[in-house]
């Protein structure tokens, strides 16, 4: 009787932890361990830090037949690790991109939404001209289900958690549209400015991590 009791609440303890570890938020070792090598900035017991997908043939291995790359969108993976015991609050909305240019002036990019991804993939030339509708109203045009079938991929693996519990790590993508610019990349920083723990709504200061070599 103790061994089969034991081994109940053994087989609960597996359960919970599996229902845990479901989504984009993690306390496991690996995404920390994958982010820290890349470039970060790190302060107060929160580091944020970044990868950029430039390269067609990297985040084609990623997002297979979304991959915006080739239509100008640059995706970056965007890890935010809490090494205190609050929770932290980030706004994700506040998020942008800056990006650098030779001439030495800089323009401040907004996150893309998964379905403007989608769009931009599914109409690489733009919207197509309003036409009279062919089909009951209710049923979507081949170019519609392809970009739902988009975001079918994209939302996966998308940064759409904005708390970061204590002591563990979140990673998503945010997408910003270089216009076909992906040189930009390199000399860009992802600027994260709005940070609070909770639930003190303290904030904390802006971070800045410098995509390119440090």
């Amino acid at each position: 009787m103790m061994m089969r009791t034991l081994s109940l609440v053994a087989a609960g303890l597996l359960a919970c932890t599996g229902g845990f570890g479901q989504g984009n938020s993690s306390s496991a070792p690996p995404a920390a361990h994958a982010a820290q090598s890349l470039p970060q900035d790190r302060h107060e017991g929160m580091s944020v830090s970044a990868d950029s997908y430039a390269e067609s043939g990297r985040a084609k291995e990623k997002f297979g037949k979304a991959n915006p790359v080739p239509f100008g969108i640059l995706p970056v993976e965007v890890f935010l690790r809490n090494e205190t015991p609050q929770p932290i609050h980030i706004n994700l909305s506040a998020i942008q991109l800056e990006v650098h240019f030779q001439n030495g002036a800089h323009q401040e990019l907004d996150a893309l939404s998964v379905g403007e991804v989608a769009d931009a993939v599914a109409h690489p030339k733009g919207p197509a001209a309003p036409q009279s509708r062919r089909f009951p109203i209710g049923i979507p045009s081949g170019a519609e289900k392809r970009a739902d079938k988009l975001v079918d991929i994209l939302q996966p693996l998308s940064l759409d958690a904005d708390i970061v519990p204590p002591m563990a790590t979140i990673h998503g993508f945010l997408f910003f549209n270089l216009s076909q610019e992906m040189s930009l990349a390199k000399d860009a920083s992802l600027y994260v400015p709005e940070v609070t723990t909770l639930p003190a709504n303290k904030p904390l200061m802006f971070f800045e991590v410098r995509l390119g070599p440090q």
